[in-house]
C-alpha cells in the first residue's frame, strides 16, 4: 500500500508526522507530490500554541471548525504525478500552487489547481497565498495621492505589504517592528522608516516621522493585540485601521473611551478570503490571484526564506519559529 505523511497539530506545542494511506482520485482530482511548503508564522502559530478560536465560517474552508488533532496550512507546491479519468493527463509534471495542509502527497480537485508561470520558481510560489492577502489588504486601505502611511508588524505579510504600498506616490510610508532583521529589509523595500515598538518613546517618534496629526491609515499586522491602540493613538482625525491580523483566542484591549470617541477613525477587518464589497462588482478572485503572480516577479520574497527544513523534522520548525523569532523570517518545509 502507498502511504503519504501528513503534518497534524494534536496539542499545544505539538506537532506529529502521521502516515496514511494515498488518497484515491475522484474523476476531477490530480496527485500531487509536494516539494515545498511554506508555514505561516501567523495563523499556523496560533494552532500550535492553543491559541485558536472555535468559529465556522462559510469564506473560509481551511480556517473553520479546527479542533486537535488537525492538519493545517495553506501554502503547497508540489507535482502533479497522476490525473483521474477526467482530468488531463497533460497535467502530469505540472508545478502547481494548491492551498492545502502540510503533506507529502495530496488529492486536489481541478479547481483547486493553480499552474506555475514558467518564469515562478516553486520556492517563490510558496508566497502566493501572503502575496494575495498583502494585495487584499492593500485594496482595503485604498491608498491615495500623498497619504501617510503606518504599517505595523513586518513579517512577511507585512513586508509584501510594504513592498505594495511602496509602489505608491504616498507622502510617507512608515513602519514598525520589534526585530532589527525585519526593520532593516522594510528599510530597504522603501520604508521612509522602520521603529521598533517596544521603545518608550515609540509614539512620541512615530508622530515626528508621520506628521503631528499622524497616519492617514494604518494597517495592523504584528499579530499583538494591544497594537491596535497603538494604531488608534497614531492615526488621524477620519483616519481608518485596516485589521489584518488573525488575533484567535487572544483578546484586544481597545483604548476606546478617550480621543477615540471623537476621532471618527474607522477600524476595517480585513480577511483574504472574500472581496471587499466595493470592489466586488469589477474584482474577483481570479483577477486577484493574477496580480498576485505579477507581485511575486517583482517583489522577488524567496529571499527572504531563512530556513529550509525537511519535512520530516516539522517540529524544530515550530519550535524555532515559536521561541527565536527575531531570527526567522520565512520557514519552508521541503520534502526530499
Amino acid at each position: 500500500m502507498r502511504t503519504r505523511h501528513t503534518l497534524y497539530f494534536v496539542a499545544p506545542y505539538h506537532v506529529e508526522l502521521r502516515e496514511e494511506p494515498l488518497p484515491g482520485l475522484a474523476a476531477r482530482e490530480v496527485l500531487v507530490e509536494t516539494i515545498c511548503s511554506a508555514i505561516s508564522a501567523g495563523s499556523e502559530m496560533l494552532l500550535y500554541r492553543g491559541q485558536f478560536p472555535s468559529v465556522r465560517d462559510p469564506h473560509d474552508r481551511l480556517s473553520s471548525g479546527l479542533t486537535y488533532p488537525a492538519p493545517y496550512g495553506y501554502a503547497c507546491v508540489g507535482r502533479v504525478i497522476d490525473v483521474g479519468p477526467q482530468a488531463e493527463g497533460s497535467l502530469i509534471g505540472r508545478l502547481v500552487f494548491v492551498f492545502h495542509p502540510h503533506s507529502t502527497h495530496f488529492a486536489a480537485s481541478l479547481d483547486h489547481l493553480h499552474l506555475l508561470p514558467a518564469d515562478v520558481s516553486a520556492e517563490a510560489a510558496c508566497f502566493l497565498a501572503n502575496t494575495e492577502t498583502a494585495i487584499t489588504l492593500v485594496h482595503d486601505a485604498a491608498p491615495l495621492l500623498g497619504e501617510r502611511a503606518l504599517v505595523l508588524g513586518q513579517g512577511i505579510v507585512g513586508l509584501l505589504t510594504t513592498a505594495l504600498l511602496a509602489e505608491f506616490p504616498l507622502q510617507t510610508l512608515l513602519t514598525a517592528d520589534k526585530y532589527p532583521l525585519r526593520r532593516q529589509l522594510s528599510l530597504a523595500l522603501g520604508a521612509a522608516d522602520s521603529l521598533d515598538p517596544g521603545r518608550s518613546d515609540f509614539r512620541a517618534l512615530a508622530l515626528d516621522r508621520l506628521g503631528r496629526a499622524g497616519a492617514d491609515f494604518s494597517i495592523e499586522l504584528s499579530g499583538a493585540p494591544s497594537a491596535l491602540n497603538d494604531a488608534i493613538a497614531l492615526t488621524r482625525f477620519g483616519g481608518r485601521i485596516i485589521i489584518g491580523s488573525w488575533y484567535g483566542a487572544q483578546q484586544a484591549t481597545l483604548d476606546l473611551g478617550g480621543a477615540f470617541h471623537r476621532s471618527r477613525i474607522c477600524l476595517y477587518a480585513s480577511q483574504v478570503s472574500t472581496i471587499r464589497p466595493e470592489l466586488s462588482a469589477r474584482w474577483d478572485k481570479a483577477r486577484r490571484l493574477a496580480l498576485a503572480w505579477d507581485a511575486l516577479r517583482r517583489i522577488r520574497p524567496e529571499r527572504w526564506i531563512t530556513h529550509r527544513i525537511p519535512i520530516q523534522q516539522a517540529p524544530e520548525a515550530y519550535r524555532l519559529i515559536d521561541q527565536a523569532p527575531e531570527a526567522v523570517l520565512q520557514v519552508l518545509l521541503v520534502y526530499p
